[in-house]
């Protein structure tokens, strides 16, 4: 990661860090996720075959939390590194499986701070036991999806904001110049990047790129694609390389999750702010964030097709829409946007 910096500049984490700082404000990062005994954790490639790795997961997870000297060793380094560095505020992302809910009522008692729980996920699909049975000591939920943010309510959090947790950086999300070799890599008509397994949770996502089979498609996933899709699957892409697809392609399809019906997932503002036109379902969130000249909307399958061969048809109209989007999320969704209104919610809590 880039010296002097909490986050690797890949994750959404990495611009709010930036943006936090730059409005003064003193950051220290804990890793739940970094093994405390056994050195360094394993990136996950999701599946829907039955592996090993996966059979000896849910054996762990058949584990008491308590009982694991792992995680005992992990939630009492926070509550150490909590006592050495006073926050007044923790800031805890979401899908919790490590620190357990006494630990998160000892920091509050012995520092005073208020606790910001930030989730992109809904609690009834993902969240794990700790994580519910700590939703009381929540003094705010920052949920990119409105209904999200009610269900972390009906568990007991105190309040909720839906603030989308996603933005973009303009010196980051930006269109890419390209080399031959990487236009003749990515170039595409339609580009998907993004998760698409298991299709218990992405069926809207798989099916909206099923209706686009019959255009130049291209899917780029860390994870495994079905079987309907791979052959159109082209790679990898993270980081600086996802803004490189997205700036080689006409049109960004950008379905939610299942699990999402008010909408605020990562690609819509990065999608934006590369300069690329796209196409999302309609959702609430969706309309609420983006004027109707700035994006396309579909409302079914059907609807789906007909709006991507119209306008990969008429370059003129594209190129206008995602210019439109561009300065629109520019203006108003930045992490600089987003930070300022966190910073306005924390002087109401403090």
């Amino acid at each position: 990661m880039p010296p002097g910096t909490l986050f690797p500049s890949s994750m959404a984490q990495h611009f709010w860090e930036k943006a936090l700082r730059k409005r003064g404000h003193t950051l220290a990062a804990f890793y739940r996720n970094q093994p405390a005994i056994g050195g360094m954790g394993r990136t996950k490639r999701h599946s829907q075959q039955i592996t090993l790795g996966k059979l000896i997961d849910a054996a762990l997870n058949r584990v008491p939390p308590r009982l694991s000297p792992d995680l005992r060793a992990r939630n009492a380094a926070l509550i150490a590194q909590t006592r050495a560095f006073q926050p007044e505020i923790v800031w805890m992302v979401g899908d919790n499986t490590v620190i357990y809910p006494e630990t998160l009522a000892t920091v509050k008692r012995e520092t005073g701070c208020k606790l910001v729980y930030a989730c992109g996920t809904s609690p009834i699909v993902f969240s794990h036991p700790i994580d519910r049975a700590a939703a009381r000591l929540y003094d705010l939920v920052l949920a990119s999806d409105y209904y999200h943010g009610v269900q972390w309510l009906e568990l007991g959090a105190r309040r909720m904001e839906c603030l989308p947790l996603s933005a973009c950086d303009p010196d980051f999300h930006r269109p890419y110049a390209l080399s031959d070799a990487e236009r003749r890599a990515y170039a595409c008509e339609i580009a998907f990047v993004g998760t698409l397994t298991p299709d218990t949770l992405y069926r809207r996502r798989i099916r909206a790129l099923e209706a686009l089979t019959g255009f130049d498609l291209g899917i780029w996933s860390v994870h495994d694609v079905p079987e309907s899709l791979k052959k159109h699957v082209r790679g990898r892409a993270l980081g600086e390389d996802m803004l490189k697809i997205l700036s080689a392609a006409k049109l960004c399809v950008n379905t939610h999750g299942d699990f999402v019906f008010y909408g605020g997932n990562l690609r819509l503002f990065e999608v934006a702010g590369a300069g690329v036109a796209q196409i999302a379902e309609d959702l609430p969130g969706t309309r609420a964030w983006f004027p109707d000249d700035t994006i396309i909307i579909y409302a079914d399958y059907a609807d789906l097709r007909a709006k991507v061969e119209a306008i990969l048809r008429n370059d003129a109209a594209r190129e206008a829409m995602a210019a439109r989007a561009r300065a629109h999320v520019y203006q108003h969704h930045t992490y600089a946007v987003r930070a300022s209104r966190f910073e306005e919610l924390m002087k109401e809590l403090l």
